[in-house]
This record gives structure tokens, C-alpha cells and sequence, in this order.
């Protein structure tokens, strides 16, 4: 363990013991658990996905059950999580691990990685959280705060090696959750709590001068305008077909720009969210025989 790390845990630890948010993915070490909560909170409000993991696990609680069932079944199940493609992929994932690893979440960062979705940070979280193997996942709040604490930005491969150093081989899961929820609620991205943080000693930026992480690759760039994007234009298609089928009418009637409406169609279309059948768009692998989508104005057919 490294010498910063060394000093690093007696400060965090504790306050991980007093301050953890008790969060329902927490309590569980199931891989396939924890595989699904990293997919949902993926640029998705922690508050947005509490109940929903619940009920999701309720209904699909093994890669199985997940793989039996068409994308369409996940998408619907996905309303109101944002970004679906993440849906698609999931699935997409469990189809991996029942044909390719027995049903069961690989527990190594070459088989997780090569599961369709699931990048660098979601393997190293399900190896953390789930298989309490000595990795560290990387996000942006965790980049955020190592930057700060080394009072310097930092390339995503620097803040990948530095975080790697700071594990402690006999407490991986606590000071992983500590890390990151230091990062989620203390070391925030504005108004940083600096007088609350239990690893303030240590930390070289200390609230004062240029914010390292400003200038940090780690850290991520901000998130694009929601409002009026390609991104709302694609969920608003995707909740229209939550309703069941719909006619091309009804798509025009929903995208009213003809030339956006193409673009976003055709990228739904490439991705696999969505599949044209007998003229109409449908969530892909559609099997519920629903009321068809149609426009609200007549002079619109």
C-alpha cells in the first residue's frame, strides 16, 4: 500500500463507518446486483434509481431471467432512467454471461470488459463491490478527488494508476464506497465542503487557488444540453413506442422536424432500440399486442 494511502485510510475509514448513505445496492454482493445498479447510475440521479433497482432485480433477478425476455420487455422496464441504449446493452449482457459463462458475472477485468456495455469503470466496480477483488473504479467524482487531493490534474490513465495505489488489500469495498461518496457529497463539483471532509489533511488543493480538477481529463467534460437535444428527441420516440407500435404518422406528429426526425430514426434504428415492422416502429423484439400509436389530428393521416 502506498505511503499516501497509508495515510489516507485511517482518515477515511472511519468516516465511511458514520457517513455511508445506506443505498439498497450496498447491501448486497451479488454480481449480477451490482453489475445492474452501476449500469443504472450512469449519469442518472442516485434518488431515480433506488426503487427502480429494487423492482428491476424483482423482476429480473439472474442474467437469465434478463436474457429470456425481448429488448422490449427492458426498454419498458426502463422508462424514466434515461440514456436506454444502456437497456439494450444490458441485455445484450446478460445474453453474454448465460451463453458464454454458465449464467454467472465473470470475476475477472478481461471477461467483464468483454461483455457488451461495460467499460473500465463498471468492471472495476462490479470486481469491488461485488467480488471485493483489490481494483478501483474510476468516475468522475473519484477523478474529481484524487485530482484535488494530489493538488494537480490528471490524465485518466494518472488517475487510474494513483487510485490503484490507494487500495487497501483488507478493505476494498468500504474505502471504494468512501472514496466515491466523498467525491458525490462532500468534494462536490460546486461548493465543495472542504470543512466537513475527513481527508482535509491530507489534501494538497484544500479549497484554496485554481481547483485542480478543473483542468483534470479524469474528471470528464460537462454534460450537453438535455433541452431541445438529438438525446430528447431519442426518448420521446422511445416513450411514444413504450405505448406499443406506432404509425409513421404518429412518429411525424411526435418529431415534427422532418429532417431531425430521419436522423434520430435511423440512429434508433442502427443502435437496435427500435425495428420497423409492416411500416410501423416498434420497440425491438415488440411481442405485447398493445393499442397501435396513432396521431391525435386526422389531418395528419
Amino acid at each position: 500500500m502506498s505511503e499516501l494511502a497509508t495515510a489516507l485510510a485511517p482518515m477515511l475509514l472511519p468516516w465511511v463507518d458514520r457517513e455511508l448513505r445506506d443505498l439498497p445496492w450496498r447491501r448486497t454482493r451479488d454480481p449480477w446486483g451490482v453489475l445492474v445498479a452501476e449500469t443504472m447510475l450512469q449519469q442518472t440521479q442516485v434518488s431515480r434509481v433506488e426503487d427502480r433497482w429494487v423492482r428491476f432485480l424483482e423482476r429480473f433477478p439472474d442474467p437469465a431471467s434478463c436474457a429470456a425476455v425481448p429488448p422490449a420487455d427492458l426498454l419498458r422496464e426502463w422508462a424514466g432512467l434515461g440514456y436506454n441504449r444502456r437497456a439494450l446493452m444490458l441485455h445484450r449482457a446478460a445474453i453474454a454471461i448465460r451463453d458464454d459463462h454458465g449464467g454467472r458475472v465473470p470475476s475477472d477485468l478481461e471477461s467483464l470488459m468483454a461483455l457488451p456495455g461495460v467499460g473500465a469503470y463498471t468492471a472495476r466496480a462490479v470486481l469491488a463491490f461485488a467480488f471485493e477483488d483489490r481494483a478501483a473504479p474510476v468516475d468522475t467524482n473519484i477523478g474529481r478527488v484524487l485530482a484535488r487531493l494530489g493538488g494537480t490534474a490528471l490524465s485518466v490513465r494518472a488517475a487510474q494508476q494513483l487510485a490503484d495505489s490507494l487500495v487497501p488489500p483488507d478493505a476494498v469495498w468500504p474505502w471504494n464506497q468512501g472514496i466515491m461518496e466523498l467525491g458525490a457529497t462532500v468534494c462536490t463539483k460546486r461548493k465543495p465542503r472542504c470543512d466537513d471532509c475527513p481527508v482535509f489533511d491530507a489534501c494538497r488543493w484544500q479549497g484554496q487557488g485554481p481547483d485542480p480538477a478543473e483542468g483534470s481529463a479524469a474528471v470528464g467534460r460537462p454534460q450537453a444540453r438535455f433541452e431541445g437535444s438529438d438525446r430528447q428527441l431519442r426518448g420521446r420516440l422511445i416513450d411514444l413506442l413504450r405505448r406499443g407500435p406506432a404509425t409513421q404518422a404518429a412518429v411525424a406528429e411526435s418529431l415534427v422536424d422532418a429532417g431531425r426526425r430521419e436522423r434520430i430514426v435511423a440512429g434508433l434504428l442502427a443502435d437496435g432500440l427500435i425495428e420497423e415492422v409492416e411500416g410501423r416502429l416498434q420497440l425491438t423484439g415488440e411481442t405485447q399486442s398493445g393499442p397501435v400509436s396513432e396521431p391525435r389530428s386526422a389531418s395528419i393521416a
